[in-house]
Order: structure tokens, then C-alpha cells, then sequence
């Protein structure tokens, strides 16, 4: 079955109201030129980092302006959106950073917390501490499209790979990274790590990326869409807008019968534990 998916790229600021009102724009462009699902960034509605920190406006699920406006405009379309991610509030001191999938008539399908945060220290100095604000899902999720069946991650989520196994292993021929990767270390691994995922698991990969300056960050872009074979059939370069390509899930079988690595896993011992042992011995 052949559809149309899309990516928005947008530069989310520290104006919310503003920041959603122009994803709207880009998200009826894309439906105009015939888009069917459309995908939008993590975080995509409201982002700012200082020396204060991480700053992305959480409201509680029922209250965010951004699902709301969203709600309305998936059945205004009547087109299924995917909002990457928006923060809500999973406690007083807690946040989620929680991707949604809206229908065609603007009804959540389902909801997916991400699941690994981005604690990290980058050579340039850079430091982040997602753990600071968030607290981690623990579930993985997949959800029926009319097309086939999706599985839903989030940016920092793509560098562990058994989540998308995982998530293939469920039957997802389409897996979804919204991100507002960071640029230092999108130049050094973004489309090496999306085809990688689509390649071990023969699969398309959806990864809407925001692109700019954010305060103090500054993301990637480069929204990629690529196939089950791991060619990238669109880039989004680093500027604001949306790439759209076709997707035919005939291509994900096709994949999965040339080389089915998926039938392949095998049960092992553990690396490390059968590592420690022989140091044991050793000494």
C-alpha cells in the first residue's frame, strides 16, 4: 500500500502562541501537496535553552495549547499528524516528554514517553541533563495506521538499537524519530544512525528534525525519510520547511525477504558477565 508522508521542519522559539501558529502553516503546506500522515519535531511547539536551562513550556496533557490546536487541525485536514513531542506534566516535579498520534478526526491514537535521556557532555563543552526535568517512559509503542502498522521513538532514543528491533519485531514497517537533535552531534552521526536503523531492521525511518538556534542550543535539521533498503529519499536540509516522499509498504517486505535479519536473532550469553569471569580467573 502506497501513502504520502511528510516532515515539518520547523525552528521552535520561546513564544509558544507564535512557535505552533507557524507549524500550522507548514503542517497545511504539506497536507495541500498531498500529504497523508504528517510528522512533526520533538518539542516542535516551544523550546529555549539559557544559562537558567532546559526551558520547553509543559502544561498538562488535557491543557496544552499545542494538542489542542493540533486536535482541531487533524480533523479540519482530516489527516493523521504525529506532534513528536510536547512536555506535560507527569507529577509537581516531573515532566514527560511524550509523543502523540492524532487521527484523522483528531482523536489521540496512542501516546509514547521517551524513553532514554539525553545526559551527556560533548567535547565542546556542550552539557545536557534531559534526566533533570524528565522522567523516563517505560513502554514501547506501536500504533495501526490505515497504511501499516508504526513505532514510535524520540531523538536520544535512536542510538539504542534493540528499542527499534524491538518495535520491527512488533510488526512496525515505519518507525518515527522526531528529534531536535543537536548540531554538534548531527554532523557527526544523524544519517549514519537513521540508515543504520533502517537498514538492521528493513524498515522506512520518519525523522523530523528542528533546525536553528534555540538560545544557547542550536539543532541539526536535516529531516530524512528513508526507505526499508536505507536510502534517504528526502533531506530537509538546515532551513525552515517540510519534505514529503511516498512511502509503499510493499517495500518493507520486500526488504525483510532479501536479507531477513529479523528471523535471525538468537538467544547469547551475556558479553561482559562471561568477560568478568575470565578476569576472575586471570587473577
Amino acid at each position: 500500500m502506497k501513502f504520502n508522508i511528510a516532515c515539518i521542519q520547523n525552528c521552535a522559539t520561546a513564544n509558544l502562541k507564535e512557535t505552533v501558529h507557524d507549524a500550522v502553516i507548514l503542517t497545511r503546506e504539506a497536507h495541500c501537496a498531498g500529504a497523508q500522515l504528517i510528522c512533526l519535531p520533538e518539542f516542535f511547539s516551544y523550546l529555549h535553552l539559557d544559562e537558567s536551562g532546559l526551558e520547553v513550556a509543559p502544561h498538562w496533557e488535557r491543557e496544552h495549547p499545542a494538542l489542542h490546536a493540533f486536535q482541531r487541525l487533524s480533523q479540519q485536514l482530516e489527516t493523521w499528524i504525529l506532534l513528536g513531542s510536547i512536555a506535560v506534566f507527569d507529577s509537581k516535579s516531573k515532566k514527560k516528554n511524550r509523543s502523540i498520534l492524532l487521527d484523522s478526526s483528531g482523536e489521540i491514537v496512542v501516546r509514547y514517553d521517551k524513553i532514554h535521556m539525553f545526559d551527556v557532555n560533548l567535547p565542546n563543552g556542550e552539557t545536557y541533563r534531559e534526566s533533570d526535568v524528565f522522567s523516563p517512559g517505560r513502554r514501547a509503542v506501536t500504533a495501526d495506521l490505515p497504511w501499516g502498522k508504526i513505532g514510535l521513538t524520540v531523538c536520544y532514543d535512536l542510538r539504542f538499537a534493540y528499542l527499534y528491533r524491538s518495535l520491527a519485531h512488533a510488526g512496525a514497517g515505519i518507525l518515527t524519530v522526531p528529534a531536535a537533535f543537536t548540531r554538534t552531534t548531527g554532523q557527526a552521526h544523524w544519517h549514519v544512525l537513521l540508515r543504520s536503523r533502517a537498514i538492521e531492521t528493513g524498515s522506512y525511518v520518519v525523522a523530523p528534525c528542528q533546525y536553528g538556534d534555540h538560545g544557547t542550543a542550536k539543532t541539526y535539521g536535516h529531516s530524512l525519510i528513508i526507505d526499508p533498503w536505507g536510502r534517504i529519499l528526502e533531506d530537509g536540509g538546515e532551513d525552515r520547511g517540510y519534505i514529503m516522499a511516498q512511502v509503499d509498504m510493499s517495500e518493507v517486505a520486500k526488504a525483510r525477504r532479501m536479507i531477513p535479519a529479523l528471523e535471525h536473532d538468537r538467544d547469547y550469553l551475556n558479553a561482559v558477565s562471561e568477560n568478568q569471569h575470565q578476569l576472575r580467573k586471570v587473577s
